[in-house]
């Protein structure tokens, strides 16, 4: 059970900083003197990242239902 919560709070904190990268990308957040700020590469992978902390999240859930039935 500590698994599964550890996993879907990992999962959450990655798709935030996807979320804000992303953002940063787009240039809508952040210092515009950070490399970041306003570059189209940052837009893609902040998406990726971000992905990537839901498949963790669904993968927390899963590890939680199967070890409670």
């Amino acid at each position: 059970m500590v698994l599964g919560k550890s996993l879907i709070i990992i999962g959450i904190i990655i798709s935030i900083f996807g979320t804000i990268f992303h953002f940063q990308g787009q240039g809508q957040v952040g210092p515009e003197s950070s490399f970041m700020y306003a570059n189209p590469e940052w837009i893609t992978q902040g998406i990726i990242i971000a992905g990537a902390g839901i498949g963790i999240i669904i993968s927390g859930i899963v590890v939680r239902f199967k070890r409670s039935l």
